[in-house]
């Protein structure tokens, strides 16, 4: 099974092929190759490195309160 987690744009290179994004305030740097258009402030699915996605806000919200209860749910 993948698993895409949604993160936070922060940043975005000159060229605009890579971005920092951040979670928790974790960030890392991912390609945004496969995206046509993103933006600071945009929320993105990545997985290994790419960010696959755009997604809203609230899209995103839904996507970590589901993970963090399944977390629970198997600690």
């Amino acid at each position: 099974m993948c698993l895409a987690i949604p993160a936070e744009v922060v940043a975005i290179s000159d060229d605009r092929q890579t971005g920092t994004v951040s979670l928790e305030g974790v960030r890392k740097t991912v390609s945004l190759a496969l995206l046509a258009e993103v933006e600071i402030g945009d929320f993105v699915l990545v997985h290994v490195g790419y960010a696959l996605n755009r997604i809203s806000p609230e899209e995103a919200e839904r996507t970590l309160a589901l993970m963090a209860e399944l977390g629970e749910v198997t600690a």
